[in-house]
């Protein structure tokens, strides 16, 4: 059964056919009984071809709406014409008015309304009724024969407003299906993005210490065999670290529940800047660090961010400012916000690292601070010192920590 009724929902126009074949039938019928009963008045010879005309609109009426409706005003207007009276195949005009209001263009609608209100009094002064009790009669028999019309086109236009609202419905319902695909989207890049930012602040930072610890330790091997062991065990806690903290970022990228012997270390924060700056001394690379104002309980979004912005400016500092560089962190509380002044007094990053983003994928560390930056609606500025060397500055807003 439902076979068949997928079937029949792919074919509409053979179940029109099917009712115009019927139609069509009993007009046969109709006349072959008018002809049975009043054998000395035959039918005119014009009401066969204007019932086929009517029929073949019921046929056609879901394929060409519009053109069927024509071809239904013009079999009525040769009703009228011929004087033909009235038939069972003019039920064809019910059908074409609700077919025309329901998927027809908006002038085909507006069209068969208005013809449809005229056919009952158009019939009631062609054919008018002999039964009726005068003037008022008549009134009343036109009355009820217009409201089949007009309930025919209302149930039409009612479908057709029905159909755009579900299909409004789907429209909307597969906009909202994108838009959440494309958030989707846009939330794995800014994860993946975070994760590259993460990678690289870690890796960058502690390979260049690990590095730089490596050189002394093969320098002094020989001469300072207890200054390259120090190097050598500098070298083996900053790999560890390190490790910890990849371990921590990649997490997240784990789909199953991790191990009890995994260790995860939390997130960096201001408070561990001592230590930062100690390590990056430890490596060679004087820093003098001050605090201004009064330290309080910072976001956890900021607090890492003014993490890893020091991370990577000493980081630079050690690539681009060459040898006997020194450099200066400040940290300063604002009453709505925390400010950073990194200084070196080198030979300064190339230009085209911190003014162009990067060449042959460089700069990559100044462009995540600026990504950091703008995350927590801050601002960045970075460049060369008047006096010589490399400066960068960062304003951080603040808002209470919950």
């Amino acid at each position: 059964m439902q076979r068949l009724y997928d079937f029949l929902r792919r074919h509409p126009t053979w179940v029109d056919g099917f009712w115009a074949v019927v139609l069509l039938g009993l007009e046969v019928v109709s006349l072959v009984s008018f002809l049975s009963r009043q054998a000395e008045h035959k039918p005119h010879v014009a009401a066969f071809p204007i019932a086929l005309a009517l029929c073949v609109a019921i046929a056609l009426r879901r394929r060409v709406p519009e053109q069927m409706l024509v071809l239904t005003v013009v079999a009525g207007l040769a009703q009228v014409a011929f004087d033909v009276d009235l038939m069972p195949a003019d039920f064809a005009m019910l059908v074409i008015i609700y077919t025309v209001a329901a998927d027809g263009r908006r002038w085909a609608s507006r069209f068969g309304l208005v013809g449809g209100l005229c056919a009952a009094p158009v019939a009631q002064l062609v054919w008018p009724a002999t039964n009726s009790a005068g003037t008022v009669g008549r009134l009343l028999v036109t009355l009820f024969q217009t409201v089949p019309f007009a309930l025919a086109w209302v149930l039409g236009d009612s479908i057709r407003t029905r159909r755009a609202y579900l299909a409004q419905l789907e429209e909307r319902a597969a906009r909202l299906e994108r838009e959440r695909e494309a958030q989707s989207k846009v939330a794995v890049a800014a994860e993946r993005a975070r994760i590259a930012r993460e990678l690289h602040d870690v890796v960058a930072h502690n390979v260049s210490v690990m590095v730089v610890q490596a050189d002394g330790a093969a320098y002094v091997m020989d001469s300072a065999p207890d200054q390259a062991r120090k190097a050598l065990e500098t070298i083996s806690g900053t790999g560890r670290q390190a490790l910890a903290e990849m371990r921590r970022l990649l997490g997240v990228l784990r789909t199953g529940e991790p191990q009890e012997s995994e260790e995860y270390v939390p997130q960096p924060d201001v408070g561990q800047l001592d230590e930062l700056i100690e390590q990056v001394r430890t490596a060679g690379l004087p820093v003098d660090f001050k605090v201004e104002g009064t330290p309080r309980p910072l976001p956890s979004g900021v607090e890492l961010t003014a993490y890893r912005i020091v991370q990577e400016a000493l980081t630079n500092t050690r690539k681009h400012g060459g040898n006997d560089v020194g450099a200066s962190v400040r940290l300063v509380y604002f009453d709505d916000g925390l400010g950073l002044l990194v200084e070196d007094d080198g030979k300064g990053a190339p230009h085209e690292l911190y003014e162009d983003g990067g060449a042959d994928g460089r700069g990559h560390g100044l462009i995540g601070m600026r990504e950091r930056v703008g995350m927590v609606g801050g601002t960045l500025d970075a460049g060369p010192r008047p006096g010589g060397g490399f400066r960068i500055s960062a304003l951080l807003p603040l808002k209470p920590a919950h």
